[in-house]
């Protein structure tokens, strides 16, 4: 879909146009599906956070700038809104310590091709709690430690440790269950 189309169904949004919220829902559920599930790991609860994320949206649609794309700005709820779940289920996610003695670089991060995807998503899930949603912010939805700290609510310096943290225990998990295949 173009711009022009999408500008359209957004000022549609903004009228309370059912047809124009079905179609924007209807040309983003699956990916903000995607994300939530990311988050949730379970397809009804998933399904239902994303539902409400968009009805989130489409309610605060005049807060909409246009400075990032229409995705990433829906994006950002449906993380939002995931993380909320996550909090209302006592999972905390943000005690995070700010204490950080050495941070690497930021350099690309790459595993062995011959591990898959589901083995990699798997070992995530595994990661200790605090830095599971950093790593899943950082290397899966592609946000950079300025939008993670934003997102958790923590330092960027947080982020960044416990990215550090999380890729050090993901590389012990891929290697193991490498051993183990």
């Amino acid at each position: 879909m173009d711009n022009n189309n999408q500008a359209h169904l957004i000022e549609g949004c903004r009228n309370n146009d059912s047809l124009s919220q079905m179609q924007l829902y209807d040309l983003y559920s699956k990916a903000m599906f995607n994300t939530a599930y990311n988050f949730i790991k379970d397809d009804d609860v998933a399904q239902d956070v994303m539902q409400e994320a968009f009805i989130k949206a489409f309610k605060k649609i005049d807060t909409y700038t246009g400075e990032a794309s229409f995705g990433a700005w829906l994006k950002r709820i449906v993380i939002n809104q995931s993380l909320d779940w996550l909090k209302k289920q006592k999972i905390k996610t943000v005690e995070l310590n700010d204490e950080v003695t050495y941070l690497p670089n930021d350099d690309p991060w790459e595993v062995e091709s011959e591990i898959s995807m589901s083995v990699i998503y798997k070992c995530i899930e595994a990661l200790p709690l605090k830095c599971k949603n950093v790593v899943k912010l950082y290397l899966l939805e592609g946000y950079d430690h300025q939008e993670v700290a934003q997102i958790l609510q923590i330092s960027e310096v947080s982020s960044r440790s416990q990215l550090s943290r999380g890729k050090s225990k993901l590389k012990e998990l891929l290697i193991h269950e490498n051993y183990e295949s």
